[in-house]
């Protein structure tokens, strides 16, 4: 029990944000908003994150969003994420995001051959 409850305080105590991140303060907070679906906002904090984002009305009722935020990584160098969200969903790009190894060589052939044979009837 005592066990417990030492690692339930160590937990909170390491959750608990850092002294430099409780003391940032908003150093840029622009925002316009048109009340048709468009707006625009910008904000910047003292401790290095920042947000960039414009919204126009989308085709089915959704509010379109393109923009980008960034952030600093423990190690001092900076996180920087661009996206797109439409009716596609959210589309971000950034160096950091992992990438799909290229496919084999030999994986376009299957797909081709594979669509060959449902053509031809065969279900599988």
């Amino acid at each position: 029990m005592k066990l417990i409850i030492f690692v339930c305080l160590a937990a909170v105590a390491l959750a608990r944000p850092q002294r430099p991140d409780s003391e940032a303060e908003t150093v840029l907070d622009e925002r316009s908003d048109s009340g048709d679906g468009n707006f625009q906002y910008t904000f910047q904090t003292s401790n290095g994150i920042s947000s960039s984002n414009t919204g126009t009305p989308g085709s089915e009722g959704q509010s379109n969003m393109q923009g980008s935020y960034s952030f600093l990584l423990p190690d001092g160098t900076l996180a920087e994420v661009s996206f797109v969200a439409d009716e596609n969903g959210f589309q971000p790009s950034s160096d950091l995001l992992p990438v799909a190894p290229p496919l084999p060589a030999h994986v376009p052939e299957l797909l081709r051959i594979a669509e060959e044979q449902r053509a031809s009837g065969v279900q599988f």
